[in-house]
């Protein structure tokens, strides 16, 4: 058999090797599922979860403790005096669109895919920016005790300003009105709209692969959408007249930084190569195809040796031992031959 021959033989062989690890792949994606592998996952992470549940502890104490009541003097109430008015987005509606909502699109993607490390990172991830975010948001709040635009009607109900005889208010409304009312900065319906839609924006990149230099611009659409309506929560809160909007800016920028740091902890960015799958499935990966690869290094040594033999007859090297790697100039080289052109 002549030395070309031998080359497409070779070359067969490794266009077969690398479409065998190509199904490996396919069916290791489907192969993780929420039954079989849903429990050791989550019992891997159970210090994460322990966690998560000391956040949440946290975050009623904070919420319940009552804020800094801060020097609100008669010169200060000018900007005080908006008309106290309800919310345009109910408190009990937030976790509905930056919690539930992610989650059922994680589900989406995890019955299209079948990976549980997907699942269960996006969720654990989506929960500790919320859970973060929601704890520095109450501990700011309660340390900086700034008065809502609406503060005069939750001090003075009835239109009556009293003062002490150093200027300070002397509020007479009801005590948890008036408590809500120390608690404009920074906002948190918006840092919270921004911690879950803003984790949902990152995943969805990924996923789509929003970066991957094709120039469709319709992929940057699905991205933004839920900042937008992150970014429509934050403006209805200034509308109201329950947050000022230096409020409503530093609880965007926080849920987004708090965001940014639990999605990469858990998947590589968007902008990568691999930025659609969590690090522990490549994790794994990479822990099958070793443990595939060391029966068969002795054959892979072998098959390394023939192609050093096929692709250099006569036993020069070239960029490395045995002339493992050809330059460009080598390979066309041997098309001009196997062409007779040479």
């Amino acid at each position: 058999m002549a030395w070309w021959d031998l080359r497409s033989l070779f070359r067969f062989h490794s266009i077969r090797t690398r479409f065998q690890e190509f199904r490996t792949t396919e069916v290791q994606l489907g192969s993780h599922t929420m039954s079989s592998h849903g429990y050791s996952v989550a019992r891997t992470h159970k210090h994460d979860w322990l966690i998560l549940l000391l956040l949440v502890l946290i975050d009623i104490i904070l919420y319940i403790i009552h804020p800094f009541y801060r020097f609100v003097g008669k010169d200060m109430m000018t900007d005080l005096k908006y008309p106290l008015k309800s919310n345009t987005v109910p408190f009990w509606a937030v976790p509905m669109y930056s919690v539930l909502l992610p989650m059922v699109i994680f589900l989406v993607v995890y019955i299209r895919r079948r990976d549980i490390y997907d699942l269960h990172h996006a969720i654990l991830g989506l929960l500790f920016s919320i859970l973060i975010t929601g704890v520095i948001t109450e501990a700011i709040k309660n340390a900086v005790g700034r008065p809502r635009p609406d503060f005069f009607w939750r001090c003075f109900p009835d239109g009556k300003d009293v003062y002490d005889k150093w200027g300070n208010v002397i509020c007479h409304g009801d005590k948890n009105v008036i408590k809500e009312g120390h608690k404009s900065f920074p906002s948190g319906h918006t840092s919270w709209s921004f911690a879950g839609l803003g984790f949902l924006s990152l995943y969805l990149s990924g996923k789509i692969k929003a970066f991957d230099r094709t120039g469709h611009v319709a992929k940057l659409c699905i991205v933004f959408l839920p900042l937008l309506f992150a970014s429509l929560v934050g403006i209805s809160r200034v509308d109201d007249y329950w947050h000022h909007w230096e409020d409503v800016f530093a609880g965007g920028l926080l849920g987004l930084i708090v965001a940014m740091f639990c999605y990469l902890q858990f998947f590589p960015p968007p902008y990568h190569s691999e930025g659609w799958g969590p690090y522990a499935y490549f994790s794994m990966l990479e822990e099958s195809r070793g443990m595939r690869q060391a029966p068969n290094a002795q054959n892979a040594g072998q098959d390394q040796l023939t192609e050093t033999q096929v692709e250099n007859p006569e036993g020069q090297s070239h960029h490395g031992c045995l002339g493992l790697t050809l330059s460009r100039d080598h390979t066309s080289t041997l098309d001009e031959i196997e062409s007779g052109r040479g």
